[in-house]
């Protein structure tokens, strides 16, 4: 396993991280047994790095993840990230929405408090905004917030999920350096994050975070035009027969370029998030046994090679499938 720096003042975090969302029931019915069993597995095989959320099942998953961490072997170090939802439930967050209406500071702390009850720690690793735009930068309620619960040791660092595809509505706040860390979708098909704040987060030393390296199972290869899924899978939104017949020709063209060099194609969507050297770590769901092995298996490959990332700059495809708005 590669280890990187997210944080100078954590402890390196490893490049597969585990993403929970899964596990709080918008992903089809729940199984609480297999998700901690897929916690503890990725623990057994060197994942240090968690990412959750306070609304992921209203703190259904941080409740799993410390059932999870309560079986963990006690020398082992595990970092753990959660989220604070938005105060006015808008997702994402609004240029035209007011930074006290979102993320009022009574608001942060007591979500912060919650999640540390969740989760059964004494200090959250890493306090994250679930939603961010820039236009609330000036808003002094967010920083005396964050300085408040760093300053009594509740959180060790900050950080923010940038909205869906907008990698554009962080930028200040990345130069500012007033944030440690980022989270962003990135994946083959949005690689807007190449273009202006992986260069920043480079230059200003702020960790990323890769999120949806599948473009929410769009990428696995598995999704077909006739592909349907369970009422209560989120997904049954997002993915429209519509958007099923375009994502499908899509892969398709994906898949032969994986089958051409040898490998399938959640390799290559892996192994491309991992190929940016702003990336420090991607975060896929992992609900499944199965699943943390194959990715283990692929991360263990390396970046791409330079002919095959010039191939996937071409299949760049800019588009917003997302029915949070």
């Amino acid at each position: 396993m590669e280890y990187k720096s997210l944080v100078k003042t954590l402890p390196s975090i490893s490049v597969l991280g585990h993403g929970t969302w899964g596990m709080g029931g918008m992903w089809g019915p729940r199984d609480d047994r297999q998700a901690i069993e897929s916690l503890l597995l990725s623990f057994e095989n060197n994942i240090n790095f968690i990412d959750t959320a306070l609304a992921y099942g209203k703190g259904h998953s941080e409740g799993l993840v410390s059932s999870a961490l309560k079986k963990k072997p006690k020398s082992q170090d595990i970092v753990v990230a959660t989220k604070v939802p938005p105060y006015n439930h808008k997702w994402p967050g609004q240029s035209d929405s007011l930074a006290h209406q979102t993320f009022p500071k009574d608001h942060v702390i007591s979500c912060t408090e919650q999640s540390l009850k969740n989760l059964k720690l004494e200090a959250l690793d890493l306090q994250q905004f679930h939603v961010w735009h820039d236009d609330w930068l000036e808003y002094d309620g967010i920083l005396e917030a964050i300085h408040a619960l760093k300053k009594s040791g509740k959180i060790k660092a900050f950080g923010v999920s940038i909205n869906d595809h907008a990698p554009q509505t962080a930028l200040k706040l990345v130069e500012s350096g007033l944030v440690d860390t980022v989270q962003v979708i990135y994946n083959i098909f949005d690689q807007s994050p190449e273009d202006e704040l992986f260069p920043l987060c480079e230059k200003h030393k702020v960790g990323v975070i890769a999120r949806v390296p599948f473009d929410e199972g769009g990428l696995t290869g598995a999704i077909h035009p006739q592909t349907t899924f369970h009422k209560k899978d989120w997904r049954h939104v997002y993915f429209t027969p519509e958007r099923l017949e375009s994502l499908y020709q899509k892969v398709t063209e994906l898949k032969k370029i994986a089958y051409d060099h040898q490998m399938t194609l959640p390799e290559l969507a892996l192994r491309f998030c991992l190929s940016h050297k702003a990336v420090t770590t991607v975060i896929p769901g992992m609900r499944k046994s199965e699943h943390i092995l194959s990715n283990l298996e692929a991360i263990q490959k390396g970046p791409l090679p330079t002919e095959i990332l010039k191939t996937l700059k071409k299949h760049r495809w800019i588009r917003n499938f997302y029915p949070f708005q």
